[in-house]
């Protein structure tokens, strides 16, 4: 006989935005019922951290994103290591494929995204791996045991691919990077910063094949990589490959439920879906980027979270908009801090750059209309969050524009109405006076 299990409150994924509306339910409405669905195992954890556990292997416990008691204190029951196979908006039910079903009034779909895998011969071969999750990382920590020497090639020289690579280099693995454009993190970085990103792997004894992709994957004895094909012929042996291309989102369910997806699963500014009572946030979302003024995914961090809590607002009845996000990023690979976000790689013709250069010191900001759509700080990021948010605020910066790229920014450079709106009034003046500097929110930095 299926069972029923009724809840008020159904999200499905237990990651960031998860957790993000999870508390804003709670805090809203002390009484209703939560539960949280995740075909992971785990407790909530912060996936940023994987590649950190991949190179110092250590208990699961020390990535978790919240303590061990949160699900507990806040009265939320949990489903972990289940999966949804079916939603039906109209009955308010979701079957899970162990046969349960789930009555709900709200619903969130939190479901992240999936490893792209382009369609590779011998993509199924032992020694083929994915870097989204722990499991994966657990994965290739049990393939790595016991080997006294090991060479890998990584597909993708984008977030993915340079985290994992770190990972691989920590535990005295030879490591190829193939990427298909012509520099690594080309998506989020300038050619200054990525030029800096790519002398600190060279340095570190990676091997950088750019403007290329692996055509096939060669299989050795008992169907086990031996070495993997460039499209212009090379042969490169090797024990291990991991597919870094980039994940897509988790859109199965939504699509089979006839909720509207487009790149993502489409939301308005309430983060809820075409499907009424029914929200999305995170990597599996198309939401709101306040520099391109459009719908996008984001699949970043502090976005999530942040589209996670408007979302369980509003599932809570607290009407809230999601003032938008946009991409949003800090690196510390191989010992080089940047922190990038919104359009830096490729800004348009119509846009301004001003920058700044100097004892390893990188600093650049791309103004439109007179307001920031884009920064990089690399070297020194301590300032990079007053910056971060003069952008978030749409702030117009026209009459200011040069002092955010100058060798003595900080919040003193800042008009007075300005900086005091940013620092509490018994603070204001002690940090003016001093000089200090503001360091970038948590948030920022988000792992």
């Amino acid at each position: 006989m299926t069972s029923l299990i009724k809840t008020d409150y159904l999200i499905i994924g237990n990651s960031v935005g998860g957790i993000g509306a999870a508390e804003a339910i709670r805090e809203n409405d002390g009484a209703g019922y939560i539960t949280i669905v995740s075909d992971e195992s785990y407790h909530a954890y912060s996936r940023p951290l994987i590649s950190d556990y991949l190179a110092h292997p250590g208990p699961v416990e020390k990535m978790l994103y919240r303590r061990p008691d949160f699900y507990e204190k806040n009265g939320i029951s949990t489903l972990l290591g289940e999966k949804v196979i079916k939603i039906n908006p109209e009955g308010h039910t979701v079957m899970l494929s162990g046969g349960q079903n789930i009555t709900w009034r709200r619903l969130l779909l939190a479901t992240g995204g999936t490893p792209i895998v382009p369609a590779t011969p011998g993509a199924d071969l032992k020694g083929v791996f994915t870097f989204n999750k722990l499991d994966d990382a657990r994965a290739i920590d049990e393939f790595l045991k016991g080997r006294l020497e090991t060479t890998a090639v990584v597909i993708g020289g984008g977030l993915i691919g340079v985290s994992v690579t770190e990972a691989l280099v920590k535990r005295g693995v030879r490591v190829t990077v193939v990427e298909l454009k012509d520099r690594v993190l080309n998506t989020i970085l300038d050619e200054e910063s990525s030029a800096r990103e790519t002398q600190a792997l060279t340095l570190s004894g990676v091997s950088l094949i750019t403007g290329h992709s692996v055509s096939r994957i060669s299989s050795g004895l008992r169907g086990q990589v031996s070495g993997v094909a460039i499209d212009d012929g090379r042969m490169l042996g090797c024990d291990l490959v991991v597919f870094a291309v980039g994940v897509r989102p988790r859109l199965e369910l939504a699509k089979d439920a006839g909720i509207k997806t487009n790149r993502g699963i489409t939301v308005d500014r309430f983060m809820m879906t075409s499907a009424p009572g029914i929200y999305a946030c995170g990597d599996a979302a198309e939401a709101y980027d306040f520099v391109l003024g459009e719908d996008r995914p984001t699949p970043v961090w502090p976005n999530a979270y942040e589209g996670g809590r408007v979302a369980g607002l509003n599932m809570a009845g607290v009407p809230t908009e999601y003032k938008g996000g946009t991409a949003l990023n800090a690196l510390k690979y191989f010992g080089v801090n940047i922190v990038s976000a919104g359009m830096v790689a490729s800004p348009d013709a119509s846009a301004e750059t001003l920058s700044f250069k100097r004892n390893g010191i990188y600093r650049k900001v791309v103004i439109k209309h007179g307001k920031l759509v884009g920064l990089i700080f690399a070297g020194d990021i301590a300032k990079s969050g007053i910056v971060y948010n003069l952008m978030k605020d749409r702030i117009d910066v026209t009459d200011f524009k040069e002092a955010l790229v100058a060798d003595n920014f900080g919040l003193a450079s800042l008009p007075e109405a300005i900086w005091q709106e940013r620092l509490p009034r018994s603070t204001a003046g002690s940090v003016i006076a001093s000089g200090a500097s503001e360091e970038p929110e948590e948030a920022l930095i988000g792992d």
